[in-house]
């Protein structure tokens, strides 16, 4: 059993504790004119973007719509790159992308980068016989098996962190994502900022020039992931934390990361509560920050805030009061940020400032 599913009680007796924190931090909302459905009139939000928050989207959608009969909400799975381009295109309402947008692309289009919660990522494995032992891995030591320079799973790094592990003398199948993708944004930037070396050569992105590895193999959108993990011996991959369900069903390996700090950690909520508190001082007001290698002991070092890319200017007062409802639902702890949602997707609510700066943005949507 993962340290998510243990830690299910213990989120659900901090959602009652934060519900107050977020009621304030929501007030601003509330006088906007968003309380009822009939204020968004009829309208269809489309919803495009990250693999990730797609199974998020896909729980909230049926429940939102089921009380708000005026507004239909179509989410779809595109990867963050195509989200962050049609949120700019002006294709979609609703840009969904687990990396905030750049400078070059704000200068393109200045939109609002809206963060709704926490994910968390994990990098799985597929190696026979061990995938019930939480193999520990570093940022480094991952940017040598991406980079072809640590080729197989009983490599001496890979020992060294290992001791008494019966490591296999196997090639090692890396598998990363072939389209634009915001797990490849956090995944690059974890090996980045724990790796020189990887930072001055392949740095990070959405996408980047992978490093030619043989065997290694592309593959789109999380489930693309899942899929080339479970169907390959021997592989190692970076898969989000909303596909945690779907991994353990599989019996594939969760690995225990190197923080900042040098611990060795899985993707838990108290984990992930951990490096957030670190960075909510570091969260500027628009919200475009990395939270990749906090710092502190106890922080994981892949979690990211799970961003909604929308225009403050709509195109009817209709469809901005359907957004700003809709997104307000979505942070409250009876609504989308609820433990019954939450904990399903293995994803932690913003903490109660984040919430605050979040409801600010909200309510410049017009």
């Amino acid at each position: 059993m993962s340290l998510h599913r243990k830690a299910v009680l213990t989120l659900a007796r901090r959602s009652i504790l934060k519900g107050a924190l977020f009621a304030v931090a929501l007030a601003s909302i509330s006088m906007i004119g968003v309380g009822t459905s009939r204020a968004a009139g009829n309208v269809s939000i489309l919803e495009t973007g990250s693999s990730l928050l797609y199974p998020l989207f896909n729980l909230w959608v049926p429940v939102y719509t089921k009380s708000h009969p005026g507004v239909r909400i179509t989410p779809q799975s595109t990867g963050s790159g195509t989200g962050i381009a049609q949120a700019i295109a002006g294709i979609v309402q609703i840009g969904a992308s687990d990396a905030y947008m750049s400078p070059a692309q704000m200068k393109q289009k200045p939109l609002l980068n809206i963060p709704l919660c926490i994910s968390m990522q994990m990098v799985n494995y597929n190696l026979p016989g061990l995938n019930q032992r939480h193999l520990k891995l570093s940022g480094p030591v991952l940017a040598g098996i991406y980079q072809g320079k640590i080729r197989y799973w009983d490599d001496a790094a890979i020992r060294g962190l290992n001791p008494g592990v019966n490591l296999p003398h196997h090639v090692i199948i890396p598998v990363h994502r072939s389209d634009g993708s915001g797990d490849t944004f956090i995944f690059t930037q974890y090996l980045a900022f724990s790796t020189p070396e990887w930072a001055n050569s392949v740095s990070y992105g959405t996408t980047v020039s992978w490093p030619a590895v043989p065997g290694g193999l592309g593959a789109e959108g999380n489930p693309g992931m899942f899929t080339a993990t479970q169907d390959n011996s021997y592989s190692i991959a970076y898969i989000g934390t909303s596909f945690e369900n779907q991994i353990e069903h599989a019996e594939l390996g969760i690995a225990m990361l190197k923080n900042r700090a040098g611990s060795f950690l899985l993707p838990s909520t108290r984990t992930a509560d951990a490096a957030a508190a670190v960075m909510v001082a570091k969260t500027p007001k628009d919200e475009r920050v990395s939270l990749i290698f906090a710092p502190g002991a106890e922080s994981y070092p892949i979690i990211n805030y799970e961003y909604a890319l929308v225009s403050r200017n709509q195109p009817s007062p209709e469809m901005a009061a359907a957004l700003r409802q809709f997104f307000t639902w979505a942070m409250s702890v009876r609504g989308g940020s609820s433990p019954r949602f939450m904990n399903a997707v293995h994803f932690v609510p913003l903490p109660a400032p984040i919430a605050k700066l979040t409801a600010a943005q909200i309510a410049e949507i017009r």
